[in-house]
């Protein structure tokens, strides 16, 4: 894969304070991509520290084990879905862990790969996944979808108001077989013009359809849970998720804020009978963003939200 932009981590030291790196710790990085976050962890938890890295994409995976030969034993990547970390942490030996991190953006790497298909930049085949064995593309979606499923589509995952003028220009214009060509018929749809292209909607609700990503982040979350070392803010694991936009940051707070509480029985009743326990305390009350200076060396890092959890 040709790479025309490095990737740089996103909230870096905020992450490796946030999880508080130790020497001889276990954690998890749920999202290896380029191993920078990787990386990080594994400095700063010389010399015994030990890291697992998913990710669903080989591709990212090949230059994540690069980049991180160095380390030798200490880390071990794993093809597979952050879905699945729970049997993949105990498969390889990392329960319990001290900390786990999900960093949910789309990498440079993926961006700058046009037969991914992830950016309307540059002409790519409608495909978007992140695992390139995954059942489904984007043109299944785009030519497959009834004008109304792929309004509400594309409303749901992308916050799209103009979603029906989208979904009727490209039913018209079917078939759409690549992504400049999508790219253009939603911007003549949308007739909307600023910072950021009318498209990009569009082709977020697209890729987060394609790849589940919502569904995959609740079942990642709570399999975070079962792998993470208990002891509260001072000795528990600790969970930190970067978002990039609020259908992911607002899945994340509210699982912290629904597992931070002993009891989710709605206020009018007198007693609990829910019988819910709290398996995290917040270390973050308020997400963690970028400080300027990061966001002018970074742009792609201006949306980014970082969450953080102890497990009780």
């Amino acid at each position: 894969m040709e790479q025309s932009a490095p990737h740089i981590s996103v909230l870096e030291h905020a992450v490796l304070d946030g999880l508080q790196i130790r020497a001889g710790g276990c954690y998890i990085d749920g999202t290896v991509g380029a191993g920078g976050h990787a990386e990080g962890i594994l400095r700063a938890g010389a010399p015994d520290g030990r890291l697992l890295g998913l990710d669903a994409d080989p591709a990212a995976l090949a230059i994540c084990r690069e980049r991180l030969a160095p380390f030798g034993k200490r880390v071990t990547l794993v093809h597979g879905n952050f879905a699945d970390l729970a049997t993949l942490a105990q498969a390889h030996g990392f329960v319990p862990a001290d900390g786990i991190l999900l960093d949910l953006g789309l990498s440079s790497m993926e961006l700058a790969a046009p037969e991914r298909g992830f950016s309307f930049q540059h002409a790519g085949p409608l495909d978007m996944r992140f695992d390139p064995h995954g059942p489904v593309t984007a043109a299944d979606l785009v030519n497959g979808l009834s004008e109304r499923e792929l309004a509400d589509l594309i409303y749901r995952y992308g916050e799209e108001p103009a979603s029906r003028a989208i979904a009727r220009a490209i039913v018209a214009a079917r078939p759409v077989r690549s992504t400049t060509e999508l790219a253009a018929i939603v911007a003549q749809a949308v007739r909307r013009r600023g910072k950021i292209h009318p498209a990009t909607r569009t082709f977020q609700a697209l890729r987060i359809a394609v790849n589940d990503e919502l569904h995959v982040l609740e079942q990642a979350l709570t399999a975070a849970l079962q792998v993470l070392k208990s002891g509260g803010v001072e000795k528990g694991g600790r969970l930190a998720v970067i978002s990039f936009h609020s259908l992911e940051d607002r899945i994340v707070k509210q699982f912290f804020a629904r597992e931070s509480k002993d009891c989710l029985c709605p206020p009018e009743t007198l007693v609990c009978t829910c019988g819910h326990k709290a398996t995290l305390a917040l270390v973050t009350r308020k997400p963690i963003v970028p400080t300027a200076d990061e966001i002018m060396q970074n742009p792609r890092s201006r949306s980014a939200k970082l969450r953080i959890a102890a497990r009780l």
